[in-house]
């Protein structure tokens, strides 16, 4: 296969993007009582469960950091998955959807595959209680990262529906990130300011090291001075009260 930009930044993803317990069990309660299914877009294994018999990803670099022990992973797109129909009771997709290609072939490929269910873990742009490193420090990057992720309309629609006419029951769950996120994407620092700063954890999020990517330096320096003499802290403080936060992140459930 032609090298996958994954390749290139996704060295150390493993130990950068650790699954959170909480999100994980989210994501299994979405598959409810699938006994199989197929994670598509798996990268290094994050938030895998264990019923699952086939991971498929594009980047070599990404399979090889899966753990031992894991579901065999074949190196292929979203868009031309090689397996055939309802080969598995679900199909997964977590956080995954906005690196596609073209994402309404891979999820139709998503319905393809799965005989009873799929699963989307999405974000959505206009959703939840808003987030105040985008809205307030790197607009430009949101901006960017909005013209990535299909609307959750679309991606319900995607599954709501196929070529054959069949229907689906579409529902749609907020996940709430803990202030404690033991992941590493862009939301999970919320109550953490200074690790925006780390380029060690920004290295892990696409959001700044994809290519094309805004480099957003001045708002990040607006950030290291606020939380270097307060600022921060006293803009924010009834964050640092709260347990968990609606930032607009999403499980899409699909039931075919």
């Amino acid at each position: 296969m032609t090298p996958h930009v994954y390749d290139r930044i996704g060295e150390g993803y493993r130990d950068a993007r650790r699954p959170d317990p909480r999100i994980a069990a989210r994501i299994v309660a979405a598959l409810g009582d699938s006994a199989s299914v197929v994670n598509v877009g798996a990268g290094a294994g994050s938030y895998e469960p264990a019923i699952t018999v086939c991971a498929v990803e594009p980047s070599a670099a990404m399979i090889a950091q899966r753990p031992p022990g894991a579901a065999p992973a074949i190196q292929a797109s979203a868009e031309s998955i090689p397996l055939p129909d309802a080969c598995a009771d679900a199909s997964l997709a977590v956080l995954t959807v906005h690196h596609w290609a073209d994402p309404l072939a891979g999820l139709a490929e998503l319905r393809r595959i799965a005989r009873r269910r799929v699963v989307v873990l999405t974000w959505d742009q206009h959703g939840g209680d808003g987030f105040w490193l985008t809205r307030d420090y790197i607009a430009e990057n949101y901006a960017w990262d909005s013209q990535r992720f299909l609307a959750l309309e679309q991606i319900a629609s995607a599954l709501g529906g196929g070529p054959d006419g069949g229907r689906s029951d579409v529902r749609i769950e907020a996940v709430p990130i803990p202030h404690d996120c033991s992941d590493g994407f862009l939301a999970a620092y919320w109550r953490r300011p200074a690790a925006y700063l780390d380029p060690r954890n920004r290295a892990s999020m696409s959001n700044f090291a994809l290519p094309g990517a805004p480099r957003c330096e001045e708002g990040l320096a607006r950030l290291a001075a606020d939380v270097a003499s307060g600022e921060w802290a006293r803009r924010y403080a009834d964050l640092l009260e709260r347990k968990e936060l609606d930032v607009g992140y999403r499980l899409v459930i699909a039931d075919l």
